[in-house]
């Protein structure tokens, strides 16, 4: 009977049901089930325990920042900024939206943002200029994906609210794994452009590189406040998103953006996607309880001495399990329902939590690209017209660059920690 939650979650998201709710139902018909009713009565101080986190507030600003800046023109100028960069290399338009990717997910931190933003802007631009419609798409699906990687990220943040770890370190861990990312596609795009002889060289136009830089450093200069700011020591990760948040809407007067329309419509987004985020951290606790009452993970930790699993082959079970829930949930669904039962016996088995953070981040936003789900895919299929199967046949070239990039942050935990122990944030 312990097993009931799993099952009735399972049939209740296979009928489409919202999570919160099906999780949340769950937990109390297995209280109900396993004869547990009288510690139904410590449910809510467990629920407001789980989400009294002043941590949680630097979700919600950095979220704000996000909506603010992506409703500005800083899409265009980031764009503008990365041509006059690499514009002039053969299959430079292709560099060009990796390069935005790296750019914008400073400033927004969702790979779903930079999806749409890039999608509406950057693929007609490439399609025109001779790519085909497929591979811009697909490379625009791959390059979202660093977006909740680099910080700020709103998933590390939710991670190291779950499992009690430094946000500051785990924002600071994420930038040597994005821009390893980013490499990563840049190489992948030389080769495709060598191989299907893309358009571009040495006679490309491209913008003047000072006077985009000029443009583009309001927005560039919103990662340097926030990560410059914590891992000196300045301020916390809490405060560097208010910061943020007064960055973004400096940046969008600049811009040129910003008025009280703009504005209410980024906080009334903000306390819409916030309002999701803690009713998920809600049912989530309720699982997490009756899970601790009936020994989850006790239960799992000893099925680990028993196959007599290795911290590494341990860690590769975690991975496969949260890439397949990621490719049917989102990110802070697989993080919610999964991370207090599977991170703690991570962690116990020699795991560094801030290494297990990145790693499962990178690892469930591999799922937005990924059928039958995919939020990036759908996003990306649905503005540029392209064809839904055939975007996902059309990215898995990509898929495997950035699976490759997943597999070196796993056995070589120091290009995530080296940062965090550098700054005393580990």
């Amino acid at each position: 009977m312990s097993w009931v939650l799993v099952v009735l979650t399972v049939l209740g998201l296979a009928a489409g049901a919202p999570l919160a709710y099906v999780v949340g139902a769950s937990g109390v018909l297995a209280f109900v089930a396993t004869d547990q009713v009288r510690y139904l009565a410590v449910l809510p101080q467990r629920i407001f325990s789980q989400i009294d986190n002043f941590s949680l507030m630097a979700m919600c600003l950095f979220i704000t920042t996000g909506e603010i800046m992506n409703r500005t023109g800083v899409t265009r100028a980031l764009v503008d900024f990365s041509m006059s960069l690499v514009g002039r290399f053969r299959g430079g338009l292709g560099y060009v939206n990796v390069l935005t990717s790296v750019f914008f997910a400073g400033v927004s931190g969702s790979a779903v943002a930079d999806a749409a933003a890039l999608s509406s802007t950057l693929v007609p631009g490439m399609v025109e200029k001779g790519y085909k419609r497929s591979y811009a798409a697909a490379i625009t699906v791959a390059g979202s994906i660093i977006g909740p990687v680099i910080p700020p990220s709103i998933i590390l943040i939710f991670y190291g609210a779950l499992m009690q770890t430094s946000i500051g370190g785990l924002l600071a861990a994420g930038l040597l794994p994005g821009l390893l990312l980013g490499l990563a596609l840049m190489i992948g795009n030389y080769i495709f452009a060598r191989r299907h002889h893309h358009p571009g060289g040495r006679n490309e136009v491209v913008p003047p590189f000072f006077p985009t830089l000029l443009r583009a450093t309001p927005a560039l200069m919103l990662p340097v406040i926030i990560l410059g700011g914590i891992v000196i020591g300045v301020v916390t990760p809490t405060e560097a998103a208010a910061l943020a948040v007064s960055a973004s809407i400096a940046a969008g007067l600049f811009y040129g953006g910003v008025n009280l329309s703009m504005v209410i419509q980024s906080l009334s987004r903000t306390a819409i996607l916030s309002g999701s985020i803690f009713m998920i951290m809600a049912a989530a606790a309720c699982a997490a309880w009756i899970g601790a009452l009936q020994g989850w993970p006790e239960s799992l930790a000893s099925l680990v001495q028993r196959f007599e699993l290795s911290r590494m082959s341990f860690l590769f079970v975690v991975n496969f399990v949260f890439f397949l829930a990621g490719t049917i949930m989102e990110p802070p669904m697989c993080l919610a329902l999964l991370v207090p039962l599977l991170g703690p016996a991570c962690v116990a088995s020699g795991v560094h939590p801030i290494h297990l953070g990145i790693v499962l981040c990178l690892n469930m936003t591999l799922g937005l690209a990924t059928p039958p789900v995919g939020g990036s895919l759908a996003v990306v299929a649905a503005i540029t017209g392209e064809d839904y199967w055939s975007l996902c046949r059309a990215v898995i070239p990509f898929l495997v660059v950035e699976g490759i990039v997943l597999l070196v942050l796993i056995f070589i935990p120091e290009i995530s920690l080296l940062l965090p122990r550098y700054f005393g944030l580990a």
